[in-house]
């Protein structure tokens, strides 16, 4: 498989989907986001499988989703955890361009509301900030290009994210 793909990666509530499903619009590409794929894949909604297995079981079962995941000319919305699995990000990066949406956490708690709901792969122990900070390195680390949100709407991440990729 060639790099072909658009690889979204942030934390939850960055916009990865949103952003997704309008790239793949206007970029003629498929869209797959890995949170569905594994709520189907488990039957359930991913704060279920927290609840039922517990977070790093989430985050084996996101892995090998990762792992599986053979789509080419396609925008893929990650789990905000997925940048914890080493196998899984090169085999993203192997196959596409990885983009990291880079929110200010004021916004993120803005837009994520109740994170108790969302099915996020946190230690229990955790705040929302705590997994902000310990995240935000490993997202920068991963991607090729890092696009800095704040005060940017849907349309202009989108735009800045087309450039990037144009280049």
């Amino acid at each position: 498989m060639k790099r072909t793909n658009l690889v979204l990666i942030g934390m939850p509530g960055s916009g990865k989907s949103t952003v997704g499903v309008v790239l793949a619009k206007r970029l003629s590409l498929g869209f797959v986001d890995t949170d569905l794929v594994i709520q189907a894949r488990e039957g359930r909604p991913l704060q279920a499988t927290v609840d039922a297995l517990g977070y790093e079981a989430l985050r084996d079962i996101e892995e090998q989703t990762l792992l599986e995941l053979a789509v080419e000319r396609h925008v893929i919305a990650t789990g905000g955890s997925v940048i914890y699995s080493e196998p899984g990000m090169s085999r993203l990066a192997a196959h596409g361009v990885v983009v990291h949406l880079d929110v200010p956490l004021d916004e993120l708690v803005r837009r994520v509301g109740d994170f108790s709901l969302r099915g996020i792969a946190m230690r229990p122990d955790q705040s929302f900030a705590n997994l902000f900070a310990e995240r935000r390195p490993l997202y920068a680390q991963h991607a090729q290009h890092t696009i800095d949100c704040q005060g940017l709407d849907l349309e202009q991440v989108c735009q800045q994210i087309i450039a990037v990729v144009d280049r």
